[in-house]
């Protein structure tokens, strides 16, 4: 009888196809190097002869101990990147209540400035310190055109220290007629304050005042029987719009 011998695209195939259950994620981490770094000296070991050739492509086997420290490395891998998320984390939360408190600070310290405008605004004094009024509001005498006082007068020496009773800015100054030497001070609140009969200005027109701040000193000028403080509290800048000047004041908490 005779026997065909086989040809070689008969042939059984060699030992190159023993494939295993990882063989998928071995192919993923030979990709990333995982493999490359960790398991090649135990692949090489391992290393079965080269196939044959055939056409087909070879499957790299390996074994447990070798699978469990890739998973390992994986896992370290994994883990490391959570730890640097985290920190990312923490790091931008750090920042954010940094953030928060600058701004909180920078919110007080605001509103600490705003309290001291007010209080500042909010302050009146006496035009002169340690004084009393010597003619009231409205008195009757020939003395005035008007008939009536359209101010208070506080006892002074001349060269006495006269001071703005308030914040405001100053809108005349020079002489003005019965008063003699005269500031006008518009206030913040828009109302006025007048200061009359003065021996010296220290003021200009346009400056800002604060209160208790110098502007004058006392004098005996214009129309008047001897030195003192001519005080007028207005609505207005003009002689005609006058108010009482104690209630003014203390309206302001300065008591007269």
């Amino acid at each position: 009888m005779a026997f065909t011998r086989a040809t070689g695209k008969h042939r059984r195939p060699s030992r190159m196809q023993r494939t295993t259950a990882r063989a998928a994620s071995v192919a993923a981490l030979t990709a990333t190097g995982v493999v490359g770094t960790l398991a090649a000296p135990a692949l090489a070991a391992q290393a079965e002869p080269a196939p044959e050739t055939t056409g087909l492509t070879p499957v790299i086997t390996i074994g447990d101990s070798i699978a469990d420290q890739i998973d390992a490395q994986a896992a370290a891998q994994e883990q490391a990147a959570a730890d640097e998320a985290a920190r990312k984390a923490a790091e931008e939360a750090a920042r954010e209540r940094a953030a928060e408190a600058a701004k909180e600070a920078h919110e007080a310290k605001e509103r600490a400035a705003r309290a001291a405008e007010r209080k500042r605004l909010d302050t009146f004094v006496a035009p002169i310190s340690g004084s009393y009024v010597s003619t009231g509001y409205q008195s009757s005498s020939s003395l005035w055109s008007s008939g009536s006082h359209t101010g208070i007068d506080f006892h002074a020496a001349s060269g006495t220290t006269v001071h703005a009773v308030g914040t405001g800015t100053v809108v005349t100054t020079g002489w003005g007629g019965a008063y003699g030497n005269q500031v006008v001070i518009k206030m913040h609140d828009g109302t006025y304050t007048q200061y009359g009969h003065l021996s010296s200005i220290n003021v200009s027109v346009g400056q800002s005042v604060t209160p208790g701040q110098q502007i004058a000193l006392s004098g005996n000028t214009g129309n008047t029987t001897g030195p003192h403080l001519h005080f007028e509290a207005r609505t207005g800048p003009e002689y005609g719009s006058d108010m009482d000047p104690v209630a003014y004041l203390r309206s302001h908490g300065v008591h007269v």
